[in-house]
């Protein structure tokens, strides 16, 4: 889009002057400043049908129904408020009266941030909207995390972000991604972070929220998104919230038996704990955004090739722009106090113990050790054998300079690292970017390599660039 950018009020003034865009307000918690934008551009009543602001508990849960948590800054209570405010819309207004209108309904459930400054505070905001008279609504979603720290400018923020959003999705629905960028207008990207979007509807029906989620990362807007089995973005703090965290970090393109036996011995050896309690065990498989940074560029067909084949086996997956472990453990012990597990194979472990990656850091490795096993943390290694040789290495086998080596046997000895013992060896030669090459190139073999199933999807949906072969498809 070459054209400048447009601020809070002008946008607000343009749908004003919009006369088929006409809806209603629901703001609760950091004031009604989303609507107030639009009061004071001028033209109000030809987009406002109603604004309100249920601030008592009584009145919000008389209004949208009782939260069985009491939480009132959830998704669920901005989809009652969506829902409950847009069924007012079509109910009241006659269609024989606004022929050409596009309803919508905008809603807000905001914790600024409280007294002590503890708490920086949260937000759900929402949109319900059409964009054609009669159409069934489209819905978009998000969730905010607030960075400021004077509760005016969070409202202030929250009031922009608000008219944001429901500029957006009227003028620029048909480009999902500079839809997204145009959320910052006018925000300074250190005042909120956005980590999780969601988009529905008939005008969304071909975004995949996965790839959504990606562009957050890649605009800087957060560091980290989790999109569960079925696709769709899940709220971190909601995911991980007080739970046992169980990580493994790989390039899963495409996911390999190596993968899946990592994953399953680490398991079962990280709820053998007496501190894992198994109903409580998120498992989450994490890829950074730089292994996704093929050549610089983000290949999003390659992404959603590795994620689809993720979701199909039921995994949960983390994309995070933590580059470094103490930033990932970092970010997992701002959900949790509760025991944390790494799965990683020998050469990640290798790199732990590499200076070069500490340099940002004024205490270097030993601040990074200091991030890493202050928390309740315990790395499980998987053993590797290189390629064209016999020898299986272990943690024994890490090199590092001589000074590390009484932090690494503190670690060892106080079972903050363990080996992995129960490997299946049978395995330990297959390599993903061997199976890649031989997909990529049509060879046979390797649906050897690969858990059951993954070999069927990969086929079926043309995955990695596998070409269908003229053996499988006669009509070739």
């Amino acid at each position: 889009m070459g054209d400048m950018v447009l601020s809070a009020a002008q946008k607000a003034l343009r749908v004003n002057l919009n006369a088929d865009i006409y809806g209603s307000f629901a703001e609760i918690g950091a004031g009604q400043e989303t609507v107030r934008q639009f009061f004071r551009s001028g033209g109000a009543s030809g987009t406002i049908a109603k604004a309100m602001s249920a601030y008592d508990k009584d009145f919000s849960d008389a209004i949208y129904g009782i939260e069985t948590d009491g939480r009132y800054v959830t998704e669920s209570r901005l989809r009652k408020m969506l829902g409950h405010e847009y069924k007012l819309l079509v109910d009241r207004l006659s269609r024989d009266k606004h022929p050409t209108k596009c309803y919508f309904t905008f809603a807000n459930t905001v914790a600024t941030i409280d007294f002590a400054k503890t708490f920086k505070g949260h937000g759900w905001i929402g949109i319900r909207f059409q964009t054609a008279p009669g159409q069934e609504p489209n819905e978009l979603i998000i969730h905010v995390r607030l960075h400021e720290n004077d509760p005016k400018h969070q409202q202030e923020t929250i009031g922009t972000l608000g008219v944001n959003l429901i500029y957006g999705v009227h003028f620029m629905h048909q480009d999902p991604k500079d839809l997204l960028l145009s959320l910052f207008d006018g925000i300074d990207p250190s005042a909120v972070e956005i980590d999780l979007i969601n988009f529905s509807g008939p005008d969304f029906q071909q975004v995949d929220n996965r790839l959504m989620s990606l562009q957050l990362i890649k605009n800087g807007y957060t560091d980290a998104v989790i999109f569960g089995p079925e696709g769709k973005n899940i709220l971190p703090a909601e995911l991980l919230y007080k739970k046992n965290i169980l990580a493994m970090r790989g390039s899963f393109r495409p996911v390999t038996k190596v993968n899946m036996d990592m994953i399953k011995k680490g398991y079962k050896k990280f709820i053998e704990s007496k501190r894992v309690d198994e109903d409580k065990l998120v498992v989450l498989f994490e890829i950074t955004l730089n292994n996704l940074l093929s050549d610089g560029d983000l290949d999003e067909q390659d992404f959603l090739d590795r994620a689809e084949i993720l979701c199909s086996i039921g995994q949960t997956v983390l994309i995070s722009n933590y580059q470094e472990y103490y930033k990932l453990v970092d970010y997992f012990s701002g959900f949790t106090k509760k025991r944390m597990g790494l799965i990683m194979g020998i050469p990640s472990l290798q790199e732990i113990f590499e200076e070069k990656y500490y340099r940002d850091l004024n205490g270097g490795i030993l601040e990074a050790f200091g991030k890493i096993f202050s928390k309740d943390l315990v790395i499980y290694a998987y053993p590797f054998k290189k390629a064209g040789t016999t020898h299986v290495a272990t943690t024994k086998d890490v090199e590092m300079h001589p000074r590390f080596r009484p932090v690494f046997d503190y670690l060892f000895y106080n079972r903050r690292m363990r080996d992995i013992e129960d490997f299946d060896s049978e395995i330990l030669s297959i390599w993903s970017r061997q199976l890649l090459q031989k997909i990529r190139s049509g060879e046979e073999g390797w649906e050897e390599g690969l858990p059951t199933y993954v070999d069927t999807i990969i086929k079926e949906k043309g995955l990695f660039g596998y070409i269908k072969e003229a053996k499988d498809n006669p009509s070739l």
